[in-house]
């Protein structure tokens, strides 16, 4: 297995948008409806959506697979803390622990820094691998992402460890 972990520029945004495609039509059906996919998709996962988290300090990074791109995740640097914005893996390339590697290179990445980022509470293949990662549940809040949709997450924490 040749994986392989590398910061994504804007001349990546399309395999990301085709990635976050891939992905969520695969595994939010069972969490949240279509129509809020294509809504969440068209508002979070445009090219000028895109770029414009970049240009305001979001890193991204894509993982690919013997030179195939099977994944992407995004941090941002906070005051005291990182955020992880995003973090999606093909279902196919779930549960080999490719998912596993990626979080530490981003580990690496935040310097082992406190993390936190947002879960859907439906979501407990995620879940359970952010516990297993070393993510508590701090707090659960819902989010009005507009046209009558909301996220109703986990806010979750990593806190450093000593490695």
């Amino acid at each position: 297995m040749n994986l392989s972990f590398q910061p994504a520029t804007t001349t990546d945004v399309p395999t990301i948008i085709a990635l976050a495609h891939e992905i969520w039509h695969k595994h939010y059906p069972d969490i949240i409806t279509k129509e809020q996919i294509d809504y969440m998709l068209s508002t979070r996962y445009s090219s000028k959506q895109i770029v414009s988290a970049m240009e305001r300090a979001e890193q991204f990074y894509l993982v690919t697979l013997n030179e195939k791109p099977i994944g992407f995740a995004s941090i941002e640097k906070q005051t005291d803390f990182y955020f992880l914005h995003k973090f999606y893996l093909l279902t196919d390339n779930q549960k080999q622990g490719v998912g596993t590697q990626f979080f530490r290179f981003l580990l690496q990445e935040m310097n082992n820094e406190k993390v936190r980022l947002q879960v859907n509470r439906q979501n407990i293949k995620a879940i359970n691998f952010y516990f297993k990662n070393g993510f508590v549940i701090e707090r659960a809040a819902d989010f009005d992402i507009g046209n009558g949709y909301y996220m109703n997450d986990f806010i979750m924490i990593r806190k450093p460890t000593n490695q």
